[in-house]
């Protein structure tokens, strides 16, 4: 079986997975049987197995006299307990232990816990895979002892993942290997104790490994080395940080990366949407690990799930195995991850770096910090990484920004919180200056962001619609506050600004209009109707939730395109999960749909680049999110040679009946009309046919008798006329 099975396939292999059936020092003897070449193709062990219990130790845990991982520990390390002579069994335990002094071999125990019940697990697979993930498969009664070897009568059944009627039971028994390791597996504890390779290491090391040993034992020849070498390093060790080979940053991204490194790795990347903040922030990550020699833990924060999905797309491809940390995360026992990651700081010399990803909510739970605290205590450095930083500037996340995080990077596309001057002066107190400024227009003009053509779509409130306006309007400004960092809004005050910007999201005219406007692109595809007001995130929360008013409106819109125009239409919102919308995603992008009716994605950083043209109807006044809509709609796209953003502009009344009212009349008018004005100013600014937009808002400004500066400085009319 070593001959002819698993020297040859090794000699080929650069992954090796077993679950053993029990741990001991004979086990790990005989699964290092014809792994010299693995180890010289840089190759990685892991090993599953469980300890010997006898059923006095099983009924002890079910009972309660014995806790469960103190006597698993005692089981395991007794397992460890043989004492050998023999030239081959010391070479093997030693090479094994150079293994695990490297990285290149990882140990997990598996236990079976059902009912309040305590079992051993004795699944027999083994998985041996080559760099192009082909896969041989094998499993059976064949166990990894002395005596199942030699003498016992045994069977193993062999699949190949290439061949075609071996496929899918090689996939079930990869995936279920998978499941294994990754502690998913129904009813399998899969733990982890440091005392069991420390063992290994201080009882087997004994000096450099003898990669000769295969050919010595066996008598074959498999272009083994022919003397005792150091183990061979693979291209880059395992889980550090690098850069993809071939990755080609941008002028202005290495210029970043540059002063963030000359600012002692402490800044702000404040970047247009769609121009590779997060590459920038991950080349970062990796300079900065291979400058302290790996020796650092990162940890990354998104105000979202799938913010933290699309990180970890790209993450992976940095060579870094990332610990995904929220509610429903892929990895179900991400905590005792992260547990392990801050505990192999002290033990593993091979395991300095680790990478820990997670929502905004996740990062400010107990279990989290506790973490963190730990990391500070042992003294490893530690990198905070926080995408869409500007959500950090609120009160009850400025507080975890501390001293323990000695590097630290903030990436956004708007970094001044809106109507918040404190938390904007607490975040670039935290973070440092800001490394790099690459704003929407540089990244059109240098050809980063597709042109877009930009057309504003007047509406208006309706009589019932303005008298509810006012009335909110009034006692908004009833609800500021002055103190010497500027004006702000108290907490009752933004609550009823969130109620005003409903009323203007969901002007009943706005489903009228859609109908005209959208006519012509009936036989189109890639487009966007863009609906939803601001909504707030709760603070516990790493997922927002869709109002009630939200999905009136969104079901208005799929009524219109779906069954009076016979488009294509799917809803985008928080009801579909990461996976339903990953199916529309991909749809959208290959022309099946050709319209997405969405809440939020352009706020909350979903990537659909594909979008060509985009009908916004919950125009926002907060600067942050107006700036990310339109960067999100301008990412490049085969194919896509410009963007065009119809924008429909919430009015108080008809421009034509402006004039029949007196300024006191208008008094209210005022905070909605500059505040949709300064949004479209910003869009018309870089667009392709700023003349045609223009000429609509030099309309509005007229009939209201503003002027640019009136404009631009709206904030303190708003609260001039609120206050007469």
């Amino acid at each position: 079986m070593v001959t002819e099975f698993y020297i040859p396939l090794l000699c080929n292999a650069t992954l090796y997975q077993r679950s053993v059936g029990f741990f001991s020092s004979t086990s790990l003897i005989d699964i290092s049987k014809g792994i010299a070449s693995l180890v010289k193709n840089g190759g990685h062990i892991q090993m599953i197995a469980s300890p010997k219990l006898s059923d006095e130790d099983m009924e002890a845990i079910d009972k309660g006299y014995a806790e469960r991982n103190a006597l698993v520990e005692k089981r395991l390390l007794e397992g460890l307990d043989e004492e050998y002579t023999d030239y081959f069994a010391l070479e093997r335990l030693n090479l094994l232990a150079n293994l695990i002094a490297d990285g290149r071999m990882d140990i997990h125990i598996a236990l079976i816990e059902k009912g309040g019940n305590v079992g051993m697990y004795h699944e027999k697979l083994g998985i041996i895979s080559d760099a192009d993930k082909n896969a041989v498969v094998f499993c059976g009664s064949m166990n990894e002892s002395d005596i199942a070897i030699k003498v016992n009568y045994e069977t193993t059944d062999v699949f190949r993942s290439w061949y075609e009627p071996d496929r899918d039971r090689a996939q079930h028994k990869i995936d279920a290997f998978h499941n294994l390791w990754t502690g998913s597996e129904p009813n399998v504890t899969i733990m982890d104790f440091p005392s069991v390779p420390k063992k290994i290491l201080e009882k087997y090391k004994r000096g450099k490994p003898n990669l000769n040993i295969d050919e010595e034992q066996f008598h074959q020849s498999y272009s083994i080395p022919t003397e005792t070498v150091s183990l061979p390093v693979a291209e880059h060790k395992a889980n550090v940080a690098r850069c993809p080979e071939g990755l080609k940053l941008y002028p202005y991204q290495q210029g970043a990366i540059d002063k963030w490194a000359a600012e002692h790795y402490c800044g702000i990347y404040d970047m247009a949407t769609g121009t590779g903040k997060t590459l920038t922030g991950l080349a970062s990550i990796a300079k900065l690990s291979e400058d302290l020699n790996d020796h650092l833990a990162v940890i990354i924060v998104c105000p979202y799930q799938h913010l933290v999905e699309q990180w970890v797309d790209d993450i992976v491809k940095f060579n870094i195995n990332p610990i995904i940390g929220y509610g429903t995360s892929p990895q179900p026992k991400w905590k005792e991850r992260l547990k392990k990651a801050v505990r192999d700081l002290t033990l593993r010399e091979d395991k300095q770096f680790f990478c820990f990803i997670c929502t905004n909510a996740t990062f400010r739970k107990s279990h989290v910090q506790t973490a963190i605290d730990e990391i500070n205590k042992i003294g490893t450095p530690m990198l905070l990484v926080v995408d869409e930083a500007h959500n950090a500037g609120a009160a009850s996340f400025l507080k975890y920004l501390d001293y323990r995080f000695k590097y630290r990077l903030a990436l956004s596309a708007t970094m001044d919180r809106h109507m918040d001057q404190a938390g904007t002066k607490g975040l670039y107190d935290f973070f440092g200056s800001v490394c790099i400024n690459y704003p929407l227009k540089q990244a059109i003009r240098d050809g980063h962001l597709t042109q877009y053509r930009y057309h504003v779509i007047p509406v208006s409130l309706t009589d019932d619609e303005r008298m509810q306006y006012e009335v909110l309007t009034k006692e908004i400004g009833q609800n500021y506050i002055k103190s010497d960092k500027g004006f702000s809004l108290t907490e009752r005050g933004k609550l009823l600004a969130i109620q005003r910007s409903r009323i203007v999201a969901a002007a009943s005219e706005k489903m009228t209009v859609l109908r005209q406007t959208i006519e012509p692109y009936r036989n189109d595809k890639n487009i966007l109707i863009y609906c939803g007001a601001a909504n707030v995130l709760a603070e516990d929360e790493d997922k927002s939730e869709t109002e009630p008013a939200d999905v009136r409106q969104i079901d208005a819109v799929t009524r219109i395109l779906g069954l009076e125009l016979n488009m294509r239409v799917a809803k985008f919102t928080s009801d579909e999960d990461i996976k339903q919308r990953e199916s529309i995603k991909d749809r959208f992008q290959k022309g099946e749909l050709q319209a997405i009716v969405a809440i939020k994605c352009l706020d909350e950083g979903v990537n659909i680049p594909a979008i060509k043209t985009a009908f916004i109807l919950a125009s926002t006044t907060n600067p942050k999110e107006y700036i990310q809509r339109r960067g999100r709609v301008l990412r490049k796209f085969p194919g896509k040679e410009y963007a065009e953003i119809y924008d429909f502009v919430t009015l108080p009344r008809p421009l034509f009946n402006v004039s029949s009212h007196t300024k006191d009349e208008l008094k209210a008018d005022y905070t909605l009309v500059i505040n949709e004005l300064r949004r479209m100013k910003e869009f018309s600014a870089s667009s392709q046919n700023s003349i045609d937009s223009n000429a609509i808002i030099w309309r509005i400004q007229k009939a209201y008798a503003l002027t640019d500066k009136q404009v631009r400085d709206g904030i303190h009319i708003i609260q001039e006329n609120n206050n007469e």
